[in-house]
């Protein structure tokens, strides 16, 4: 390839005029695929002086490697690199590597990276003999890169197992006594370019011990050498006129990073692998030994450093970046549990909640001058702390709980603590009052409020004092933040029962006012403090006469920032106020409906700007979260109003540019978890988040179609906007209701119709739709047999082909799916069994589907089910014996011995329908579609009480003995030395692996799980009852075709006949009753008329 023309196509790419850039990539994209670009590339790499040049063929050289190295799998509509071009690139790559400039330099390690992937060891055996010279030269370039290439390394079996990474372990082995020498050495520099290479031997320690110790680093001395290595960069005195003076530049400064993933490397060390009480159960007797030898002569060497380190902040002698100081408390939370570390901490617990917890809560300059010029930002922080990994303050909330969670104790010290500096403020002169100070000391009440309320607690009947004297009179501070504060200090008690209810209307006028508060952070406060409050009837009464103002007052606030919580106050409002927000309905739609506008508009902008490698995670943020909640409460709304079609109607209106802006604009992506959860419609999850724009707004469609129980032209409107999103990628959601209800629209407008059977046939045919898609296929095609019976013959062969071609080709294993696929061919025999036998006679199936259909009677266990093979058997008694197809003639008589099975088992599935049983389509207690935690979270509310931890001393104390004591003192006073407390954390672990252990053995066994009774799914066959057709079918069967009745009857036992016998007697017995009804009915009706 020519390597000064693509040169200059690489600079024109450069280009201000917007014409030639286009070109230059248009040809650029056709140059990519030739034989011979990455050569070209790497030269240009290699030898450019101009660096904006050598920086795009870098980044052309890395989407090339990334797209088309394994092309095949990863990106199939790429042209994949040949084999003979992969050889010369990997010889070379190093070589430039080396000597590249920063920029590029950057854009080439994640390009080796990915080679690594696929191709080390095996396709690139050498690497490491390279990787090895690289870092015994005495040029600081060369063994720069080679610290690279071993980074590189690390992080591509970072998260290999045991079993998948013993050529790792033997690397380490040889690798690492070199890479802490160079370590060694660095530590003690002070240049810049010392601490970026130090940065990446930390960093390169991280990555291999992330999830497993190699079997070199258990052992002792290399043990001591790297622990020793990080305490010294940890107390290395970086002298500050040497750093940035902004403090997020400081952390971000090499040395600074050397420092944080050394704190880092020591937590994990402790956490995962050197701490008896949090190993994980599978990895307790391989790590036993290093565990117990690490807690008793590592750990507390690693204390006492970390002390010296606090005790420098605490004089301000030394400063300490956010990220070092919240791993520092993070290891003195997980010093809490273990006997042996609990004895160092202990002593230095008053000095630590003082000088180091305390300070930490408090509000600082950075969070007072957010307060004041950006408080959306502000709020953010403060709540939405779980985004904040690296904030001290959230570690400081998280020791505390530990700390009053497993060692109860404590928790005096804290009260008394937090009671001292109220008590101070209340007594100190206005001009002396530390407000930073009351506002820290209400944080840590509130992070205590789940103890302090805690069940036979000594000190629960002073909260509600508590409030009054100190909580009640910071409505009124003139400090915002302290107001703000106090709302939040409510809400953390939300389970406080106040014994005096004039307490309860102190607190709603005071939060009342709060909303109204010239600050934004108090009204947002405000506004998640009454949300709990509505469980007090003195408040939900009072709230009913100002609902709609309030609703008011928080859809404003919706507007003013984006707070996803909002979202959740205004839709359990909805629910809790229905008949009050009925007559504001329209209204607050229309608001819902703008503010969601508003926020999608947002999102949408600020997506096309992105670039290539932007990823789509950052779609998860507070934007996107709020317009969730607007729809979720859009549908509650909804749900609220089924008996006002009139409203409904008026909504379906508004709501239109939420459903077609969502649509139009592809809001489903990677985070679509498709399905209808409540009609039981599941289909395929792309990801486990709960972020779905795009299934929401098929919750408005369903919930609008379901409660109006009709479709109206403006529901047509977005079921063309469903089929056209669905053309264009997205994934699959079916909507019954629009044949149940839109049957006869359906008639009048074929287009519909074939959109449907499109849909169905899509999901048969489309490599990207799996399984539980084609279920969904399955029950759309049932849904129209059903409502649509005598208009839909010309669809028939399709739905007997499309079910069948999967009964036959991929002999499905689990039970649901190879239940629908036969139901479809079933349904097709009960809406024209001549026809449906006509196709599976054409192609030679009829024999085959006949023998899966009655060997799979017992799978049939729904009432739907066994309603459906009855229905459908007894439209094959209804044929003449000349239609009856020779390849089943022998058979034939077996339909009435199914049908007596289905008949012995249908009560039972009555019954069950009636108290359903929790299951799922695939397995047991699993949703399908729905991530690992979601499907674990209500075990794990049902076992929490197991994990609850130890009490303070040397022998564990029983679950049920946890918490307060009959007589308000802690159980267990115990020695000065207690013992170790049960790692919750670890046990939740062990917990998680043993689920996901049943998970999978669950789905093995899968095709032993009943299937879910679908108790909402409203069909015609509901209304048909199946022992009247039954008689019915067998007496004109026995008039009609005797002789055919005789050879179906002759083959029953005497225990089939009695079935039989008892299916007619019942049959009888139904009629009698209905007719009884009808009379009784009628009686009623003549009798109002002569009252009138």
């Amino acid at each position: 390839m020519d390597v000064a023309a693509l040169r200059h196509r690489i600079l024109s790419t450069l280009d201000s005029n917007a014409e030639t850039r286009k070109s230059a990539e248009a040809d650029l994209k056709y140059a990519e695929e030739q034989p011979g670009f990455l050569g070209a590339l790497l030269d240009i790499v290699q030898v450019e002086q101009e660096a904006q040049v050598a920086l795009s063929a870098a980044v052309y050289l890395k989407n090339r490697v990334t797209r088309g190295w394994l092309a095949a799998e990863e990106y199939p509509n790429h042209t994949p690199i040949r084999e003979d071009e992969k050889a010369g690139f990997k010889d070379r790559l190093l070589p430039v590597l080396t000597a590249a400039p920063p920029q590029v330099r950057q854009q080439l390690i994640p390009t080796m990276q990915k080679i690594l992937q696929h191709d080390f060891p095996e396709q690139w055996p050498d690497f490491m003999d390279i990787t090895m010279r690289l870092l015994n030269t005495h040029d600081a370039l060369s063994v720069y890169a080679g610290l690279q290439c071993l980074l590189a390394l690390c992080r591509v079996y970072r998260f290999r197992s045991t079993e998948n990474r013993a050529d790792f372990d033997k690397i380490v082995a040889h690798s690492f006594p070199y890479l802490l020498r160079i370590g060694a050495n660095l530590v003690n520099e002070m240049s810049n370019e010392a601490g970026e290479m130090l940065r990446i031997v930390v960093k390169c320690f991280k990555h291999a011990t992330f999830y497993e110790l190699s079997p070199y680093l258990k052992q002792y001395e290399p043990m001591v050498g790297w622990c020793s290595l990080f305490l010294q960069t940890v107390a290395k005195d970086i002298p500050l006129e040497l750093l940035p003076e902004d403090p997020d530049e400081r952390a971000s400064n090499d040395w600074w990073k050397c420092k944080k993933w050394s704190y880092g490397n020591l937590n994990r060390l402790f956490v995962r692998y050197g701490n008896p009480t949090a190993s994980q159960k599978g990895d307790r007797d391989e790590y036993a030994e290093f565990a117990k030898h690490f807690l008793h002569n590592f750990a507390p060497e690693i204390f006492k450093a970390y002390l010296q380190q606090i005790d420098k902040w605490v004089a301000k002698n030394a400063w300490i970046s956010k990220p070092c100081l919240s791993m520092i408390l993070a290891f003195l939370d997980e010093c809490v549990k273990p006997k042996t570390m609990w004895a160092h901490l202990k002593p230095n617990m008053e000095n630590l909640i003082a000088h180091l917890i305390f300070p930490v809560l408090c509000q600082s300059d950075e969070d007072l001058e957010l307060f004041d010029t950006d408080p959306a930002e502000y709020l953010h922080r403060k709540l939405n702390s779980y985004e904040e990994v690296s904030a001290p303050d959230v570690a400081a909330t998280n020791f505390l709980v530990t700390l009053t969670k497993s060692r109860k104790k404590q928790t005096f010290v804290l009260l008394n603590f937090i009671n001292n500096i109220v008590n101070r403020y209340e007594t100190a002169p206005e001009d002396q009052k530390n407000p930073r100070e009351k506002e820290g000391a209400l944080r840590m009440i509130g992070t205590l409020a789940s103890v302090v309320l805690e069940k036979q607690s000594p000190v629960a009947n002073q909260a509600e004092f508590f409030f009054v004297q100190h909580v009640f009179p910071e409505f009124r501070s003139p400090h915002g933040f302290l107001r703000a504060r106090a709302c939040d200090t409510l809400g953390k008690f939300e389970q406080l029962n106040f014994t005096d209810a004039n307490h309860l209307t102190i607190i709603y006028r005071n939060i009342l006012e709060s909303m109204a508060d010239p600050e934004l952070p108090v009204r947002v406060e405000a506004a998640l403090a009454l949300q709990p409050l509505i469980r007090h009837e003195v408040i939900r009464s009072a709230m009913q006469q100002s609902i709609p103002q309030i609703m008011q007052q928080l859809l404003k606030l919706a507007n003013d920032v984006d707070v996803d919580a909002l979202a959740n106050v205004m839709e359990d409002f909805v629910e809790v106020f229905a008949a009050e927000l009925t007559p504001f309905a329209v209204a607050l739609a229309e608001q819902l409906r703008d503010t969601y506008m508003r926020l999608v508009r947002e999102l949408i902008e600020r997506n096309s700007q992105k670039t290539y490698d932007d990823t789509y995670g950052d779609f998860l943020d507070d934007k996107a979260i709020t317009a969730l909640g607007v729809l979720q409460t859009i549908g509650t709304l909804i749900l609220t109003l089924e008996s006002t079609p009139d409203i409904l109607a008026e909504l379906e209106t508004i709501l239109i540019p939420v459903i077609t802006i969502t649509l139009d604009n592809k809001l489903y992506g990677e985070y679509a978890l498709r399905g209808r959860i409540r009609k039981g419609w599941v289909s395929e999850a792309k990801s486990d988040r709960d972020l779905d724009l795009f299934n929401e707004v098929f919750e408005i469609i369903d919930s609008c179609t379901f409660s109006a129980k009709s479709i109206s032209p403006t529901m047509w409107q977005a079921f063309g906007l469903m089929q056209k999103s669905f053309k264009n990628g997205a994934e699959l959601y079916l909507e019954d209701n629009f044949v149940a209800y839109g049957s006869e629209r359906l008639l009048q407008n074929p287009g519909y119709l074939q959109a449907m059977v499109s849909m169905v046939q899509e999901t048969f045919l489309s490599d990207r739709f799996g399984g539980v898609d084609r279920i969904c296929g399955c029950k759309l095609a049932e849904s129209m047999m059903l409502n649509l019976r005598g208009h839909v013959d010309q669809h028939i062969p399709t739905f007997v082909e499309l079910g069948m071609t999967k009964l036959m080709t991929d002999e499905p294993k689990v039970k649901s799916y190879r239940v629908h696929l036969m139901e479809m061919i079933i349904n097709a025999i009960y809406y024209n069994a001549s026809l449906a036998l006509h196709v599976l006679e054409s192609n030679g199936w009829t024999n085959k589907f006949f023998s899966l259909w009655f060997s799979n009677i017992e799978s049939m266990t729904r009432v739907h089910d066994k309603k459906l093979s009855i229905a459908a058997i007894v439209a094959l008694m209804g044929l003449r014996a000349d239609q009856v197809p020779a390849s089943v003639q022998q058979g034939w008589p077996r339909l009435l011995q199914g049908i007596v099975r289905l008949f012995q088992t249908l009560p039972a599935a009555i019954k069950s329908e009636s108290a359903p049983h929790l299951s799922s389509i695939f397995s047991s207690d699993i949703t399908v579609g729905t991530p690992l935690t979601a499907r674990l979270q209500d075990r794990e509310e049902a076992t929490r009480e197991d994990f609850t931890p130890a009490d303070d001393g040397e022998d564990e104390v029983d679950a049920d003995d946890q918490g307060w004591g009959e007589d308000g003192n802690w159980v267990g006073e115990y020695d000065e030395v207690e013992g170790d407390v049960n790692d919750e954390s670890a046990q939740y672990i062990d917990f998680l692996h043993e689920e996901a252990q049943k998970i999978r053995d669950d789905t093995d066994t899968a095709d032993d799980e009943d299937l879910e009774e679908e108790s909402l799914l409203e069909t015609p066959l509901e209304r048909v009852e199946p022992y009247t057709l039954f008689r019915d079918a067998l007496l004109r069967l026995q008039q009609e075709q005797p002789a055919l009745y005789d050879s179906l009857t002759k083959t029953l036992n005497p225990d089939e006949q009695n079935v039989i016998q008892g299916v007619i007697h019942q049959a009888e017995a139904n009629a009698l009753a209905a007719a009884q009804a009808t009379q009784q009915q009628q009686q009623q009706q003549i009798n109002g008329g002569r009252g009138a």
